[in-house]
């Protein structure tokens, strides 16, 4: 043990000896090449073309998030989301007594909060501040919620039942005509329907045992009283044949799901939230048993399953259909319109002016590249501002090498800081979004890489690389990333075309390159 041991310490010894001797030849070697000034550091602007895109109609169901309620934007219009969704059995086949009488029926989604500013109060619970919500904060809505008469198929019976079926964000006329009865949310308090509001308010329960009450606080959700009669039908229904809840399958078929629909309320200005539909349930208390001996018993449904976003848009304001009803794809636009969902995107083209060649002979060291697009103050207006932006391969449909590369962080909103997209601010306080994309610049250099073309999109989740079909595809356009459609927000950028001259040129879309050469 104790030879052992003395020979490891050698071998330490030696081997710190080596790489001192080998680190002061490095740093001897860097010092030569800095000081004998072999290399010149320097910047390149690349001129780059940019052209606005509308997306119409597209493919929306099983969307991780989904908005519901009314967004008035000043920038593009107002933008109307309702949503269908299929329910599920959290236990199927359940036991049922005698005599099953429904007590009350609730509805609750959870809202998504701020944790940031959320604070604990003296009481035990929180005060929550709502995230994910746009428009005024005194906004209430229509809000009315239907049972479904539509079946939402998995497969597509065209083609023979092989491919998912895929539903779009224009067709809530389709659910609209075959909703069933009247609304269930038909309690007497108009804040549960007619005068419905996102409330930011947290839920407490107090029970009492054995003279001591306990109070229980959960965060701020949708709470809706439903009418009885659909559930207690459902479960007399079941007590006969013993079918309708004895799988999910057979369950979606006889209840087929719920529909939200929402609509102005009278006057009052309105808003809009992105809620996690999947996280909602339905909650169905009874009693059942004899006369002398009833007991309590409940059945839960998730809201989930097959579910689709339905968008209308109006309003549309004259400034945007313009732009991305006139986009001139050789030359650029002035400014790049963004928006999600049935909205617009950018296409964008690099090295189009044929300097691709000449950097390539000129044989620089490729540090850094970037895109930075400035936001146009003048032409958008309003608070809400995408806080996103997602740059990608616009000709295959799938994430640029930067992507992956930088895998800082995996938040939905803030995760890869380094490859970039998140609103921010530049030296002189401009709103900008910026992309680093060094690797890709590097592979069109070295490696002769196809220089394709790149698109621009607001995005829910940086996360979310899946895309979604339009419903009228053309050649060349038949996809956007569904973190797209997910979002109802937008943004109005600086795009290339803007004359010398003019008093924002500085702030047109370019391409910066940052690089080596020798001297």
């Amino acid at each position: 043990m104790y030879n052992n041991s003395f020979f490891k310490r050698v071998l330490i010894i030696c081997s710190v000896v080596f790489l001192y001797s080998c680190d002061k030849d490095y740093n001897s070697i860097g010092d030569d090449l800095i000081g004998g000034n072999h290399f010149i550091f320097d910047k390149y602007t690349s001129e780059v073309v940019a052209y606005n895109q509308g997306i119409t109609a597209v493919q929306s169901n099983n969307q991780a998030i989904n908005p519901l309620g009314i967004y008035e934007d000043p920038n593009f219009g107002t933008t109307t989301a309702n949503f269908v969704t299929q329910l599920s059995l959290v236990s199927t086949n359940p036991v049922i007594g005698a005599n099953p009488d429904v007590e009350s029926v609730e509805l609750s989604i959870p809202y998504f909060v701020d944790a940031t500013q959320t604070t604990i109060n003296v009481e035990g619970g929180a005060n929550y501040v709502l995230d994910s919500i746009y428009g005024s904060e005194d906004a209430k809505l229509k809000l009315s919620v239907f049972r479904s008469g539509y079946y939402l198929r998995n497969l597509d019976p065209i083609g023979g039942f092989v491919n998912a079926q895929k539903y779009f964000t224009d067709q809530n006329s389709v659910f609209n005509d075959v909703k069933i009865g009247a609304k269930l949310n038909d309690d007497a308090d108009p804040s549960q329907n007619d005068a419905f509001f996102f409330n930011k308010a947290q839920h407490s329960v107090t029970t009492t045992v054995d003279g001591v009450s306990t109070t229980t606080y959960t965060a701020p959700a949708m709470k809706l009283k439903l009418n009885k009669t659909d559930f207690q039908e459902m479960i007399n229904e079941h007590k006969i044949n013993s079918l309708v809840l004895s799988s999910n399958d057979v369950f979606r078929d006889y209840f087929r799901g719920l529909y939200f629909q929402v609509e102005k309320s009278g006057s009052n200005p309105t808003n809009l939230a992105m809620l996690n539909f999947a996280g909602g349930t339905i909650t169905i208390k009874f009693k059942e048993g004899e006369t002398a001996s009833r007991i309590d018993n409940s059945i839960v449904l998730n809201l989930t399953g097959n579910t689709v976003s339905l968008l209308e848009q109006s309003n549309t304001k004259a400034a945007y259909t313009s732009a991305i009803g006139s986009a001139n794809k050789n030359l650029g636009d002035p400014n790049l319109y963004v928006k999600g969902g049935e909205g617009a995107m950018s296409v964008i083209k690099l090295f189009d002016k044929g300097d691709l060649a000449t950097i390539k002979g000129n044989g620089w060291l490729v540090n850094e590249a970037n895109l930075v697009f400035y936001v146009d103050k003048d032409k958008f207006t309003g608070e809400n501002m995408s806080q996103r932006l997602y740059l990608y391969d616009f000709t295959n449909n799938r994430p640029i090498i930067d992507y992956y590369d930088t895998t800082t962080g995996t938040n939905a909103k803030n995760g890869k800081t380094i490859y970039g997209g998140i609103l921010g601010k530049d030296a002189s306080g401009n709103s900008i979004y910026k992309f680093r994309i060094t690797n890709h610049v590097r592979n069109l250099i070295q490696k002769d890489s196809t220089n394709i073309e790149l698109g621009l999109v607001v995005t829910e989740n940086i996360n979310t690389i899946m895309n979604a079909r339009l419903k009228n595809e053309t050649a060349g356009f038949s996809r956007v990333p569904q973190a797209s459609v997910m979002n109802p927000l937008g943004v109005v950028l600086f795009g290339n075309n803007i004359p010398i001259g003019d008093p924002n040129y500085d702030k047109r879309l370019k391409l910066e390159i940052y690089y080596t050469k020798p001297n």
